[in-house]
């Protein structure tokens, strides 16, 4: 190991432990350890390569998406969803669990964001299945779990990030990640479904008057259109995913100002401020983490780790399976973004190596870190999950165990049979 190497490592844990912000700890591990290998110029090169490195027109459709997230957040989505969710299946017993892991669901997809699907659905949601009887920590990993499956629904910010990483094409990622990520919406309602079933929760108190269910569609099916209007777009070839996220600016404003009418003018201002702030955080970690993922392709770290996993088995199951094991592992402290970054160039060489289609890789890898989001000690689904319900993380990740085997269940299905990922980029592409 490089001296250069070794520093990035130290300085990398050293700046975690501290609770320092994740950008600056990628970053200045980066600085330091181009500094130690004696690089000339060293600062210049990495600000150089933090510059480049978002200097994309796929990631364009970031900030984009971001700002759609928010219109529609602000703009009642969250509340019609649910209504519509409600009026499907409320009458199940334990039916607003499952609700909740539906809305959960369509509310992640259409954002792009499991936080805001979190904060959005769950403020509305937990406080009323607490209501019903249903357990406070339940209901919270009920939320959290089923945020999370909205990540590989598209539109998806962290696809277009492994896109412009592995150089595939976005748009065959977006469709990728629709069987997944109903497959993952599934194994969670089973997981409600089964504990509600054993312990009689919500028995006796499903939703007492679900609303119509045509009066219901009719308010949630304009938001629901935006996913329909965005991936039509994109595969009718009418637009790129990039100018599909303005597109989905524009039908977000129009709903949420004009036609739901519950964002005023005046309150654009904060929501373009608060879009502003969450683009310059997840562009920060782009910058920082694709200079540290290009020192370590200096520093040939992606060959020697394809060189002991291609050298520990020559079983290709045992090899995927020990890439899950370690992705789950890089979710559980490190966020989504900076890990898709830093790992792809080191972890997607195993999978091609294995014969693998790299849209299928993204997918598992996606996955992976999906469920590092609600795994302690960082998973920050986790935690904001736990703030909205007001609950501890110690109970509530006991409460998380079923959850975590059904989301594996789901992880293993989508990482042994590709055709979960492939099938619909294969068709349209026919």
């Amino acid at each position: 190991m490089s001296i250069g190497l070794l520093i990035l490592i130290v300085v990398f844990v050293g700046l975690l432990l501290l609770d320092t912000p994740i950008a600056f700890v990628v970053g200045a591990a980066t600085v330091l350890a181009a500094l130690a290998i004696g690089s000339p110029n060293s600062a210049s090169v990495v600000a150089s390569d933090m510059a480049n490195s978002v200097s994309s027109f796929a990631l364009l459709a970031i900030p984009f998406f971001i700002l759609a997230g928010e219109l529609m957040g602000a703009g009642g989505l969250a509340r019609r969803l649910i209504r519509f969710a409600a009026a499907l299946i409320g009458k199940l017993p334990g039916g607003l669990a499952i609700v909740n892991t539906v809305t959960c669901m369509l509310f992640g997809a259409i954002s792009g964001s499991a936080a805001a699907a979190i904060s959005s659905i769950g403020n509305t949601l937990i406080p009323e299945m607490n209501r019903q009887g249903y357990p406070k920590d339940f209901n919270v990993s009920v939320t959290v779990s089923g945020a999370i499956t909205g990540l590989l629904i598209p539109p998806s910010n962290v696809m277009i990030v492994f896109a412009v990483v592995a150089s595939v094409s976005v748009a065959d990622l977006f469709l990728a990640g629709v069987l997944p990520g109903i497959l993952m919406g599934l194994c969670v309602i089973g997981v409600c479904v089964v504990l509600s079933a054993r312990h009689g929760y919500g028995r006796g108190a499903a939703i007492e008057t679900p609303p119509p269910l045509g009066q219901s569609f009719l308010g949630a099916f304009p938001s629901l259109l935006l996913v329909v209007i965005v991936l039509g777009g994109i595969f009718g070839g009418w637009f790129t995913a990039t100018e599909a996220s303005a597109v989905a600016v524009v039908w977000a404003f129009l709903l949420s100002v004009i036609f739901y009418r519950e964002v005023k003018l005046t309150e654009l201002w904060g929501i373009l401020g608060r879009s502003a702030r969450t683009t310059a955080m997840v562009l920060l970690l782009v910058a920082t983490s694709s200079a540290m993922s290009k020192f370590l392709t200096t520093e040939q770290v992606p060959q020697m780790v394809s060189d002991a996993l291609l050298g520990m088995s020559s079983n290709p199951l045992v090899i995927l399976l020990t890439i899950n094991l370690a992705l789950l592992m890089v979710g559980t402290f490190m966020d989504m973004t900076p890990a898709i970054l830093i790992f792809t160039p080191i972890l997607l060489p195993v999978g091609i190596d294995l014969g693998m289609d790299p849209i299928h890789f993204g997918i598992i890898m996606i996955t992976n870190l999906s469920i590092g989001l609600c795994t302690p000690p960082v998973g920050t689904c986790l935690f904001i999950g736990c703030g909205v319900g007001k609950a501890k993380i110690a109970p509530v990740s006991r409460q998380m165990l079923p959850f975590y085997a059904g989301l594996f269940i789901a992880l293993i299905l989508i990482t042994y049979i590709p055709i979960i990922s492939t099938w619909l980029p294969d068709l349209i592409n026919q």
